[in-house]
């Protein structure tokens, strides 16, 4: 995933030089360029090898003149290559985007283009009155687009998790809005000792049964539905994990969810936090001040968090800061310790 660093300043040039709006107005363009690609199976064609306009306009079934369009965008923004009348994927689109890998983010631009970017056009509207509709409204046709996009942009972190967390002396972990599984599903494959439950809303509960069972791990990770605000959440675990949660919430509601869990910690239980935690600013990491914005089309009272916020919500609710670590992008953990009552 691009963590693109635009840094608008007031310069002299740029006083007399409007070309950062229209980069920034454009950025649209290039995104739904590139939405219009992923779709039109244009790297997964390259995939195959080097082709000409002919050869990938068969391979996609495409006309000349529509695929020429949607490969040289795909030229120009750094995806693919053209040399002389021959295009190829880019390293990087062979990796995420070709799907020859399983590191793949096609899913991911699939949710932003039909989910995400319809609800961006109101991003002002939002802002000033709140969000036409909420992401836990999604119906059954969009539900698995969704859960497999948030998988998709979780794959870096959540395989980077267990080799940034210690987790060699913990058994059974709750994964608290485990989403898919997938944070579940790295973790214990790194630790073979440790048992988990992802404990999700029904929905999305039903499409982590499937994922956990086709990577044969229904012996060690169990799935429970319900609703962490308002269902009595499990007992007997040592490690909780809250993976991309506290941006739906106000810090009120976050609060409250963190308290939840202390009362059924026991002291020295550990308490993982993953999220796009910021600097005190709310403005870097750059990606991370954008999402604001995804949170806020989609959630009531979505928004990101600092470090320093976060922190300070653990020391009013029982919980004992140790550290907080990057993992890959724009998130990092936050891990925290069960105080003694």
């Amino acid at each position: 995933m691009t963590t693109n660093t635009i840094h608008p300043r007031y310069t002299e040039r740029s006083a007399h030089d409007p070309a950062l709006i229209f980069q920034l107005a454009s950025g649209f363009m290039a995104a739904k360029h590139l939405f219009a690609a992923s779709e039109l199976g244009i790297f997964e064609a390259l995939g195959e090898g080097p082709a000409d306009l002919d050869r990938l306009a068969a391979r996609t079934g495409l006309t000349r003149r529509a695929t020429r369009i949607s490969a040289d965008a795909m030229v120009s923004v750094g995806l693919l290559e053209r040399h002389g009348d021959v295009y190829e994927n880019t390293p990087t689109a062979d990796a995420f985007l070709s799907g020859a890998t399983p590191a793949d983010m096609r899913p991911l631009l699939r949710f932003w283009d039909k989910i995400s970017f319809p609800s961006w056009i109101d991003l002002a509207g939002a802002l000033a009155r709140g969000p036409a509709w909420e992401i836990f409204d999604l119906d059954e046709s969009l539900q698995p687009i969704a859960s497999a996009g948030i998988e998709a942009f979780q794959a870096g972190p959540s395989q980077a998790l267990p080799d940034t967390v210690d987790l060699t002396d913990r058994h059974r972990l709750l994964d608290i809005g485990g989403g898919t599984g997938s944070w579940s599903i790295s973790l214990t494959g790194r630790y073979p000792h440790l048992e988990a439950t992802v404990f999700e809303l029904p929905a999305v509960a039903a499409i982590a049964n499937e994922r956990i069972a086709g990577a044969m791990l229904g012996n060690r990770i169990r799935v429970r539905a319900g609703d962490a605000l308002t269902d009595e959440l499990p007992t007997g675990f040592d490690t909780f994990l809250i993976a991309n949660l506290a941006h739906y919430w106000s810090p009120e509601t976050n609060r409250t969810l963190l308290q939840r869990i202390r009362n059924v910690a026991e002291p020295g239980a550990r308490l993982l936090a993953v999220d796009f935690w910021t600097d005190p600013t709310h403005t870097q990491p750059f990606a991370a001040a954008l999402m604001a914005g995804e949170f806020a089309v989609h959630l009531r009272d979505g928004d990101v968090y600092s470090a320093d916020e976060f922190t300070e919500w653990l020391s009013h609710t029982g919980w004992r800061f140790l550290d907080h670590k990057p993992l890959a992008g724009p998130m990092s953990v936050i891990i925290a310790e069960a105080a003694p009552a």
